[in-house]
């Protein structure tokens, strides 16, 4: 009987209406698919004759070969070919079973082509539930969560009973529907209703719902109730907390997960690595990294760039190379991921040799490794590279956009050729956004060009009128400049409108625990002991030369307050503080919520000369490496 079969089979192999390309239909489909290769297959040049109608004793085998074809072209995403299969499929004797158009349904809905797979549902003389789930996890899956919805409702309205297949994708419809929380509930109680909400799947699809919209608590409630975990429903939550900054509580949970026995998964030590980069958690950070080593988990693209992104945005960028030398393969993230690295870091002749690395290695660099480089070039100073690349970018077809532009304002800015970079801002062809101009703001801070400072943040004001930054980098402009009534002027408009500066902090990670500083703070335990080693180190710096730079000083007091007021800046007594508490030679970090000053850099760096210790501060806008009395910004900071 299986002979017969696969003869009947073979025959149509070779008679047909149509003709499939051949690279679908070679040894490598056919063979694992059950039927006989013929070295016939090859001679054909314009493709093998694979089908005919057939009916009788052929059905069978014709209705296993359809299906076997189609879901070949599902796995492999190869649409076209699948639209040849179904151009068969609409002359056969099968054309109208719900089975075989469910398939069809499947195909087109797993390979993203929504309107094919819209057509198909539409032409479907009988649907069954599986019709509806089909088409509705299609549009969850592929972007169109309002269009899940809807059909969700006319399935119910048709008096279909969803499955919990069906209610998971819906739930997840909803969460990525706009605007947030519009029906999320709602499909909660219909899953109570129809008694599904303590299921693995759609539960886990309401803790994504739940995180999502950051109820937080209400996602633990449901992860509660659930009969059964798995791997899913800890993942969901964990990266829930990451999402949101919980960097503890995802720790919390990732151990209580080990405890009862899952194995963490590529997606779990992403979630992890990721929380543990955004709040600079790094020892944490060690830990969950040395765990997966010991379960012999291999160092792939998926967890491995996010644990570069953790080493480089925790300051241990030679921790972040080693990770990316040692990943089993490499994708353009990859690559990405460590050229912003080198970026954040000011470490542009690095970025420069990585991106030509990445050229040669037949990686094709996209709009984010541009913007990588170009911001590498920025912090360094590289202006001739950095026009190198931005001309190559749009050589290479990529058109750039308004973030490529700032990085430009902000190369010829630091270099010191402001009329360039008003000139620029001037000749591009998109409209100057808040950025660029605050780009160029920042450029005059830097070199003190009042006018055109004031200049800048007019359009600043304009364009972003609720972002304190560029009030504070304006009125920064004017008291350094010695004029006092328009920086008033300035701090006036602030009050007036609403506008408040960020109160600045600057912490340290300490043996796990966080201790955080403001100026002239005087709450901590040991602030008698933090103020005699900063007297102690202050007089050692003026002896190599440190001057006080009293222009950072936005207040108008006398010369001496000034120079006083400098010296308990929040970064300053975190350093004095560091140097209490870590031993000698270890490299300390701190981290400011906002930009250093530039005395604290000047000073920061003579200190790193007397101590004999790398100190790394990052701000909002970069890191600095301190060293032997240098940082990796060098004058570009």
């Amino acid at each position: 009987m299986l002979s017969t079969s696969v003869s009947v089979t073979s025959r149509l192999l070779y008679r047909g209406l149509g003709s499939i390309p051949a690279p679908l239909y070679d040894d490598s489909i056919i063979e694992p698919l059950g039927f006989p290769s013929n070295d016939n297959l090859h001679r054909s040049r314009n493709g093998v004759r694979v089908f005919d109608l057939l009916e009788g004793n052929g059905a069978t085998a014709l209705r296993c070969l359809y299906n076997m074809l189609l879901k070949e072209c599902t796995v492999s995403k190869r649409v076209d070919q699948g639209k040849t299969v179904h151009a068969h499929v609409a002359k056969s004797l099968f054309r109208c079973e719900v089975v075989m158009n469910n398939t069809l349904l499947n195909m087109y809905a797993k390979c993203g082509s929504l309107e094919e797979a819209r057509k198909v549902f539409d032409e479907m003389p009988q649907r069954d539930f599986v019709t509806w789930t089909t088409l509705i996890s299609g549009y969850s899956q592929h972007g169109q969560p309002i269009d899940a919805l809807v059909l969700f409702i006319q399935m119910l309205r048709d008096g279909f009973i969803p499955n919990e297949f069906t209610l998971s994708s819906v739930v997840k419809a909803a969460a990525a529907a706009e605007p947030r929380g519009c029906c999320g509930q709602q499909l909660h109680g219909f899953c109570l209703k129809c008694g599904y909400d303590l299921n693995v799947h759609v539960g886990s699809s309401l803790l994504d719902m739940y995180t999502r919209y950051g109820l937080m608590d209400d996602a633990q409630l449901v992860f509660d109730a659930l009969e059964s975990r798995n791997d899913v429903s800890w993942n969901v939550l964990i990266a829930g907390h990451a999402r949101r900054c919980g960097t503890e509580k995802a720790l919390e949970l990732f151990q209580r997960m080990l405890r009862e026995g899952f194995r963490p998964s590529h997606f779990s030590y992403s979630s992890i690595f990721g929380a543990c980069s955004s709040t600079g958690f790094l020892e944490q950070g060690k830990w969950v990294h040395a765990y997966m080593i010991k379960s012999g988990e291999k160092l792939v693209a998926f967890a491995g760039n996010t644990l570069i992104d953790m080493y480089a945005k925790s300051g241990s960028i030679h921790d972040a190379r080693k990770i990316f030398d040692r990943l089993a393969k490499r994708d353009v993230v990859s690559w990405n991921s460590l050229l912003t690295a080198y970026a954040q870091h000011g470490f542009g002749r690095e970025a420069v040799c990585l991106f030509e690395e990445m050229r040669k290695a037949e990686i094709t660099p996209n709009e984010i490794s541009f913007l990588s480089v170009l911001t590498a070039c920025s912090h360094s100073g590289l202006l001739d590279e950095g026009w190198h690349y931005f001309e190559l970018m749009k050589r290479d077809g990529i058109v750039p956009k308004a973030w490529h532009y700032v990085t430009i304002v902000d190369l010829l800015g630091r270099s010191g050729d402001l009329d360039r970079a008003l000139r620029f801002i001037r000749e591009m062809p998109i409209e100057p956004t808040a950025a660029i101009w605050k780009a160029l703001l920042n450029a005059c801070r830097m070199h003190k060009n009042v006018e055109l400072g004031a200049y800048a943040a007019e359009h600043v004001f304009e364009l972003d009128p609720d972002d304190p930054g560029p009030h504070v980098i304006l009125y920064n402009i004017y008291a350094s400049g010695g004029r006092w009534n328009d920086a008033a002027r300035v701090r006036k408009k602030m009050k007036e409108s609403g506008v408040k500066k960020e109160p600045a902090c600057s912490w340290v990670e300490i043996e796990n625990a966080i201790h955080m500083f403001v100026a002239n703070d005087e709450r901590h335990p040991q602030r008698e002991e933090i103020s005699r080693k900063w007297e102690e180190i202050y007089a050692k710096i003026k002896d190599l030369g440190y001057v006080p730079d009293t222009s950072h000083v936005v207040v108008h007091v006398d010369q001496q307050e000034r120079e006083v007021n400098l010296q308990y800046h929040s970064e300053k007594i975190a350093l004095a503080f560091a140097l209490l508490n870590t031993p000698p030679g270890s490299t300390i970090h701190i981290k400011k919520n906002i930009r250093v000053c530039g005395d604290c850099h000047s000073a920061i760096k003579l200190v790193s000369k007397v101590v004999e210790r790398e100190i790394i501060v990052r701000d909002t806008n970069r890191f600095h490496h301190f060293r032997d009395g240098t940082c990796s910004c060098g004058d570009y900071w």
